[in-house]
Order: C-alpha cells, then sequence, then structure tokens
C-alpha cells in the first residue's frame, strides 16, 4: 500500500536475512483481507509464534484495532516503540545509520517536491510544524534502503512520480488506497502521491538514490 514493488520488498528481506511471507489480496474486500492475515498468522501460530510486532507509536484506534484482531486468533501484539517521542525515534533511526526514501506523500500535508528524498536532519527539520518526524499520521512512508542490520545496500532509483486520489468506499470494503494513511484528526486527503522506486539496473535515466552514508 506504500506503493513499493514486491521485489523490493523482497530485496530488503534478503539483505535483512530474515524470511518474508507475502500475504496476497487480489480485492477490494476488507473480509479478504482480515481471512488471509488470519490464514497466514494461524499458520505461523502453529508454528510456536504468539505474537506480532508493530512499529505503532501512538495511534490508539489503529493498535487497539490490531490487538483485537489478534485476539480472535489467539494471539497478542508487541508495540515495542509505543509513546516514544518521535523525533527521538527518528533521530536515533539516523544515527545509527539506517537509510530510508520518501516513497508516498499525503497531499494534505506534503506535495510530490517530498518523493525521492531521502529520510535525514535536512528532511526533518524542513517539515512543516504538523508533519510527525515519523509520519506516524500518514503524513509520509519511506523504504529503507541500508543500515546497520542490511548485509548489502538495496541500489535503487527513483522513476515516475503518480498521484491516486482517495476511494469512497462503503464501510464494509477497505479503503484504497486512501488505507495507505490512517486518517488524521486534523486534515483530510484528497489522494496520494508516489514515487515508483526501481532496483538498479545499470545506469537509465532514473533518479539515482545517493549512497548517504553507506
Amino acid at each position: 500500500m506504500h506503493g513499493v514493488r514486491l521485489e523490493l520488498a523482497q530485496a530488503q528481506a534478503r539483505a535483512i536475512g530474515l524470511p518474508l511471507d507475502v500475504v496476497f489480496v487480489n480485492g477490494s474486500s476488507n473480509d479478504e483481507y482480515e481471512r488471509n492475515m488470519s490464514a497466514h498468522l494461524l499458520a505461523h501460530k502453529e508454528h510456536g509464534v504468539s505474537s506480532v510486532a508493530f512499529g505503532d507509536i501512538f495511534l490508539e484506534d489503529l493498535r487497539r484495532r490490531r490487538e483485537e484482531k489478534l485476539i480472535r486468533i489467539g494471539m497478542c501484539g508487541l508495540f515495542p516503540l509505543w509513546k516514544l517521542d518521535t523525533r527521538k525515534v527518528i533521530g536515533e533511526f539516523i544515527e545509527l545509520g539506517f537509510r530510508s526514501i520518501v516513497c508516498c506523500v499525503s497531499d494534505a500535508y506534503l506535495d510530490e517536491t517530498a518523493l525521492g528524498r531521502i529520510v535525514d536532519w535536512d528532511f526533518i527539520n524542513t517539515l512543516p510544524p504538523d508533519v510527525d518526524p515519523c509520519g506516524e499520521n500518514g503524513e509520509f512512508h519511506s523504504f529503507a534502503y541500508a543500515g546497520p542490520i542490511f548485509n548489502d545496500r538495496i541500489d535503487v532509483t527513483v522513476g515516475e512520480n503518480v498521484y491516486r486520489r482517495v476511494e469512497r468506499t462503503t464501510p464494509d470494503d477497505a479503503v484504497i488506497p486512501s488505507a495507505v494513511c490512517p486518517p488524521s484528526n486534523t486534515r483530510t486527503a484528497k489522494g496520494f502521491w508516489f514515487c515508483d522506486l526501481l532496483p538498479r539496473q545499470g545506469q537509465d535515466e532514473s533518479r539515482s538514490v545517493p549512497k548517504v552514508g553507506w
């Protein structure tokens, strides 16, 4: 939902050295999404997995929804970043040497000029005051391509920018693509900007992601 290609998610998992279990959802039904997720999680539960970790920091309704879904299948959620100061979180992320690139922004907060930016202090310090430095309200999303837990850096280029308007759906359906970003209490997105991140294969006409500190 962040607009990142599957092959890059696979490359990310390989670089970190972790297995990747991909859950496909063919339609826009929220029921289908929940059934598929439950089936995959139950399969892991049979192999001794009892908890699922999330990166949520302060969105109470999102955490509650996750926990309710997990309780139904006898699992629990872990929230290691919960209630931490988001500026300190992103500061530690940067200082530890992780590198990430902005791949999606909500037009309620940012415009397409933010796409392809490296998440560093230059980027964080130029964000509007009402934009969370971790993008916790869904203001922006990013793709991590390097860091201390990566065995190899993932070389990517920045391709085409694409704008997608929010699709209004019935309460029984998943909201796509507006589900990309949790709803903010103060602003409503009309749509989202995405940049197409591509695996780098020699020289091309796309913008190359700079090797910042890695």
